[in-house]
């Protein structure tokens, strides 16, 4: 077992995976801050050219990829890998995915590069938090704790790139810019290669070698489920339900995919995963943490889309007059308070757990799903008074990021810690991977709302604003009705 007391009293292994991770978010954060803004400007100033529906599909396919793929590449590391190795591998394939952005050259190649990030993600960040989770076996608030200090790795390099990335982009050339998320990524692979004697013999062995039991019904369940989801998929396509010939077309099939191997993987689980009654209550509550995490996210996940847009065509960027902040560079701000708060949440849910007052995980999903609703309230009254003659300031910005930070810090790093928790040994990674399918979905739905973006037709934008509004509430009302019943089927898990 690591060492107990190497890093702000964490393990030391805490370390690697902070820096490895500060510098996978850099190149993630970064690109992405750049990314609907480089597909939406005009070819003749080097940008893609899209309409802003298109760019939204393809920003959802994306970013919804990114998280799906964490599925497979979970259950590679439960199985084959092992979480050490997948992170290496998903490292090198995200470096060789910002490389190829950095190539100037066609709309397929910059797609063939947005598929080898996907693919390193899906390997990288399921396994980077389940190893997290592994150097707590204890459990409890101090792993709460922990996830707290490494979410704050998350938006140190979320800043960074989010900062550096658009100022080289926007100033100077985009390709620049995917060249700078390049380099953070070799960054955090060499951070990673020399320190990972911290993390003793963690992630090497892959855990259904640990705990064998039900493997191989597990593997016929999933592959008589992967089967029914391809022939579902065909049947759709055939019967005009969905279409695959466009952008929003395949956005939307994979909204439907998403759901479906949602439902599917649940039903794998509870049919062929050969668990217990006290597990399946877990796993029921996996289920309730899943719709609001991808909820939250719906919301949240709009930062590089519509707020994006609403930044770069409605928002006054002038900082006293004296410089203008790239338009990308606006959502810095969010992981700028992460850095701020995120001690101050990880010391409160401490002292809250000494006194017996630490609230559920589902009950903090309900404040924060109503923090990311009331966030979009203030955009509602900013889209009420803004034109592109009459911009508003950033600090319509800094209320709605420190809001949405807020519910961030009370919804997500909670639910990585509460997911390790909740998991069966021998479905670690792959319950791991399900929290970033929510994701994926959550980030699907931004797209879509990034697609609706229209600075001409600014009398819908309030009103679409509103609907993510009503969304929040709605969800977090029900979160917290239904918050003592899953904290009774927790069965003791804090």
């Amino acid at each position: 077992m690591a060492d107990q007391t190497g890093f702000f009293g964490h393990p030391k292994g805490l370390s690697t995976l902070f820096f490895t991770e500060m510098w996978e978010r850099f190149s993630y954060y970064g690109m992405k801050a750049i990314l609907m803004l480089f597909m939406t400007t005009e070819v003749a100033q080097e940008g893609l050219g899209l309409e802003n529906e298109t760019a939204g599909a393809a920003y959802g396919l994306y970013a919804a990829g990114v998280y799906l793929l964490t599925l497979p590449g979970g259950w590679m590391a439960d199985n084959i890998l092992g979480q050490r190795k997948a992170i290496w591998y998903g490292g090198i394939f995200i470096m060789l995915g910002h490389l190829t952005l950095a190539i100037p050259g066609s709309t397929a190649i910059f797609f063939s590069g947005l598929c080898l990030i996907a693919i390193g993600t899906g390997l990288l960040k399921p396994n980077i938090s389940t190893i997290v989770g592994d150097l707590y076996p204890e459990g409890g608030a101090r792993r709460d704790a922990g996830f707290s200090i490494f979410y704050m790795g998350i938006n140190l390099g979320s800043v960074l790139g989010q900062v550096i990335v658009p100022l080289l982009a926007e100033n100077i050339n985009w390709h620049l810019g995917f060249g700078a998320a390049a380099l953070g990524m070799f960054l955090g692979l060499v951070q990673y290669r020399f320190t990972q004697k911290n993390l003793d013999d963690i992630g090497i062995v892959p855990k259904a070698k640990l705990d064998p039991s039900g493997e191989k019904s597990n593997n016929t369940v999933a592959i008589i489920l992967a089967a029914a989801l391809v022939g579902v998929i065909f049947l759709l396509q055939t019967l005009g339900i969905v279409d695959l010939t466009t952008a929003v077309g395949i956005r939307d099939t994979l909204g439907v995919v998403i759901v479906l191997i949602t439902a599917f993987f649940f039903l794998y689980i509870f049919i062929g995963g050969g668990l217990n009654a006290e597990e399946k209550k877990r796993m029921g509550v996996v289920v309730l943490l899943f719709i609001g995490a991808a909820i939250f996210w719906a919301g949240f996940e709009q930062a590089p889309t519509t707020l994006t847009l609403f930044a770069r065509d409605l928002t006054d960027r002038s900082v006293f007059g004296l410089f203008e902040i790239p338009s990308g560079s606006v959502q810095a701000i969010n992981p700028t308070f992460i850095i701020i708060f995120a001690p101050l949440f990880g010391a409160l849910w401490i002292k809250l757990a000494a006194r017996n007052l630490n609230p559920s995980a589902p009950l903090k999903f309900a404040f924060g799903l109503i923090l990311m609703a009331l966030g979009f309230l203030v955009m509602v009254k900013a889209a009420e008074i803004a034109t592109p003659e009459n911009k508003v300031g950033l600090y319509w910005f800094v209320l709605t990021y420190f809001l949405h930070t807020a519910g961030e810090l009370t919804l997500s790093p909670v639910g990585l810690s509460t997911m390790t928790k909740l998991a069966p040994a021998k479905l670690y990674g792959q319950v791991m991977g399900l929290w970033f399918v929510a994701t994926a979905l959550g980030n699907l739905i931004a797209g879509w709302y990034g697609g609706e973006f229209d600075a001409e037709s600014l009398d819908q934008m309030p009103s679409l604003f509103m609907s993510v509004v009503w969304l929040g509430l709605g969800a977090g009302i029900v979160f917290l009705a239904l918050s003592p019943i899953a904290k009774k089927w927790m069965g003791g898990v804090k």
